[in-house]
């Protein structure tokens, strides 16, 4: 396949220097990527259906003559051209019509047989068919792509039609298919029952029965899942040959500070913490993911991580993704570790490094951090900037690590010799998938909320009952409590329907909530004014908040009992389940109300999940399956973005096989240089080139 990724699809009949820009934009500019580009899905056309015998509202495959035919224009519509044939066989007669494709008289003769192939409806009392796609048959319709067979159905390039595209790729086939050559090892393919690529690719775009199709996919997905591990697993190997930093876990320091906190840490974050202490006192790097649901309590642990570093000498970055977040953690922190005794709190100093310092307050701070004055810096995608230098960094923690993409998570361990990293995530996924997919880092769950906490009730109400919804919130701050309304846009949008938080802040304080105080943040606001906003919030100067999704991540205010997500349907389940996090962080009993006008399958499915669940892990599962894998992890973030075919929820066996394989494959040539296992090497390079950055294969 080495060479097919060399020849441009702009050679073949068909695209030529004009339409090969197009099928460029949609990722195709070689022969190897016209041949991964699969179906969208296929249609059965292979049983003709007699004229007489044809069912209304139902998509089929005729075989007729054209018997006469009219090109008219509309009266309604000036210009508007409609173009008409009448077909029959010996069962009947059908109408087909197609708008402004007046050129089609040049094509479609009175005499001709044709195979049709659309949908059937009824107009006037007669059967018609609106523009249904067509084959002129021409004694040679054996060779038919469109018609009598399995037919495949793609995403289009700009301006190319479906034939069009079908008989480009057939010429693709044809001409290269023999070039062809499967880099997957000979007794791996037999172990697992694959078919070999050639065949595979070709029963992918033209099969010849649903079996074959469905054995080609199989063995695609395969190769995917395992192209993917491979990097993985390779990385963690890397990792275990690096020489990392021995932590001391049992100083007095992290001792002092649990036996200070105001609160028993849970069974679960005691598990995980010694999960933690394993890793940063071995000599090898630690790579953990922390998992855990909202308000779980993965913050204090990562706290005491980090205590773990100070006490041994060396420093912390804690990235967060939004200042307000990075105020919030710093503000904390810093209360916590006030508790300790002040011996202990000598040792430890805090910086908070975001954007929004002034120049002269960022270079003093970058000194301080550079000169190992601070050695617990809380800050946002700051810390990754050049000017950005750490003393002797030990330990980084990212927290709600997919707001980060992969580079930027790769940036900050470069500003130090082999520290540990701590990422945390509050999208939990089942443990054994998030084995699977962060297969280069050992995975932590905190399983259980802290005890104390208040139930969250989730309700859901169609826009025409709002008022239900503002009734209960009236009720929640007339007992002193306070409440968020949040909106997913900041101005009005009369394209979506949407009614903006700005107009609805303005409403609100002349309506339904003028006896009580309010404040608007959205996310165009200056940090400093955010930072204020939220301050009051917190200080109980405003009642209400009416918010974008700035609150999405982390704020943590325990009076706050109520919360409005406005058109809930335009959120994802993920996202409203964040949301929900800002509520029920207190004792306090709280409420969650959708207000929603769900117009799809999905965006209902969503509503009912969010009423039904409240755990995590309950509501990624619910979101992988509605919305699938690639939006779910956000591919190019964490490297889904070959998955083309492959879904790790659902074909969990396959993906578990597959790393298998994966892991015989490097243990046996952990360098992948033997003859046997060059051609795997290569498809990695050339298919992935971010791949060629491990050095283990470089």
């Amino acid at each position: 396949m080495e060479k097919l990724s060399g020849i441009s699809v702009r050679y073949l009949k068909g695209v030529g220097p004009k339409r090969v820009i197009s099928f460029n934009k949609i990722g195709i500019c070689n022969i190897d990527d016209l041949f991964y580009y699969f179906p969208r899905r296929y249609e059965d056309r292979r049983v003709f259906v007699p004229i007489g015998k044809l069912a209304e509202g139902k998509v089929q495959t005729l075989k007729v003559t054209i018997l006469a035919h009219n090109d008219r224009r509309s009266f309604r519509r000036r210009g508007f051209a409609i173009f008409e044939i009448m077909v029959g066989d010996s069962t009947g007669q059908l109408s087909c019509v197609w708008f402004n494709q007046p050129y089609l008289k040049n094509y479609l003769k009175v005499g001709q047989e044709l195979i049709l192939y659309g949908k059937v409806e009824r107009y006037g009392g007669r059967l018609q068919m609106n523009s249904p796609e067509f084959e002129i048959l021409s004694g040679e319709e054996d060779g038919s792509l469109d018609a009598g067979r399995i037919t495949p159905v793609y995403t289009l390039p700009a301006a190319v039609g479906q034939r069009t595209f079908r008989k480009i790729m057939k010429q693709a086939l044809d001409t290269y298919l023999s070039k062809v050559n499967d880099f997957l090892p000979f007794d791996l393919r037999s172990r697992n029952n694959l078919a070999n690529l050639a065949k595979s690719i070709l029963d992918m775009h033209f099969p010849e029965d649903f079996k074959a199709q469905e054995e080609s996919y199989r063995r695609l997905v395969f190769e995917e899942f395992l192209l993917f591990q491979i990097p993985l697993l390779l990385r963690k190997l890397q990792r275990k040959n690096k020489e990392g930093i021995v932590h001391n876990t049992e100083g007095r320091l992290a001792r002092d500070f649990i036996s200070a906190l105001n609160f028993e840490l849970t069974e679960s974050q005691k598990l995980v913490l010694e999960e933690i202490k394993k890793d940063m006192k071995s000599p090898q790097v630690m790579q953990r993911l922390l998992q855990g649901d909202v308000g779980s309590g993965k913050t204090v642990v990562a706290v005491i991580a980090g205590l773990f570093a100070i006490q041994s000498g060396y420093q912390v970055a804690f990235m967060v993704p939004t200042e307000i977040l990075a105020r919030q953690h710093y503000e904390k922190i810093g209360l916590q570790l006030s508790a300790l005794n002040p011996s202990s709190l000598k040792g430890i100093k805090i910086g908070l490094l975001s954007g929004s310092l002034d120049k002269k307050e960022k270079e003093e701070l970058c000194r301080k951090i550079k000169d190992g004055q601070i050695n617990l810096v809380i800050g946002t995608h700051a810390l990754l900037e050049e000017s950005v230098g750490f003393k002797k960094l030990g330990l980084i923690v990212i927290d709600e690590q997919h707001k980060f993409g992969v580079g930027q998570r790769a940036l900050l361990p470069q500003k130090a010799i082999n520290p540990d990293v701590l990422i945390m995530t509050a999208t939990p996924i089942p443990r054994t998938l998030a084995i699977t997919l962060y297969g280069d880092l050992d995975v932590s769950v905190i399983g259980s909320l802290p005890p104390g906490r208040g139930m969250i009730k989730t309700l859901n109400f169609m826009q025409g009952d709002k008022e239900k919804a503002y009734e209960i919130v009236r009720a929640e701050l007339s007992k002193g409590n306070q409440a968020y309304i949040v909106y997913p846009v900041i101005e009005e949008s009369y394209a979506l329907d949407i009614r903006g938080a700005k107009k609805m802040y303005q409403e609100f304080k002349a309506g339904e909530f003028k006896d009580f105080k309010i404040a608007l943040i959205h996310g165009k606001l200056k940090n400093t004014e955010q930072d204020k906003i939220m301050r009051k919030f917190k200080n109980k100067e405003y009642d209400l908040l009416v918010s974008t999704t700035v609150l999405e991540v982390g704020i943590d205010i325990a009076s706050a009992t109520c919360m409005v997500i406005q058109h809930a349907e335009r959120f994802g389940l993920s996202q409203l389940h964040q949301l929900r996090g800002r509520v029920g962080r207190g004792k306090l009993d709280s409420f969650c109300i959708l207000i929603s006008d769900p117009q799809t399958e999905e965006s209902s499915a969503r509503m009912e999940a969010m009423v039904k669940y409240n755990d995590g892990f309950h509501i990624a599962e619910q979101d992988l399956k509605i919305r699938g894998p690639g939006e779910f992890f956000g591919r190019r973030q964490h490297g889904l973005a070959e998955l083309r075919l492959a879904n790790p929820f659902t074909q969990l066996q396959i993906l578990h096989h597959a790393r298998q394989e994966a892991a015989k494959i490097l243990e046996a040539d952990p360098v992948l240089e033997s003859s046997k296992f060059l051609p795997l090497k290569e498809r990695l390079k050339n298919r992935f080139p971010e791949y060629e950055k491990l050095s283990v294969i470089g």
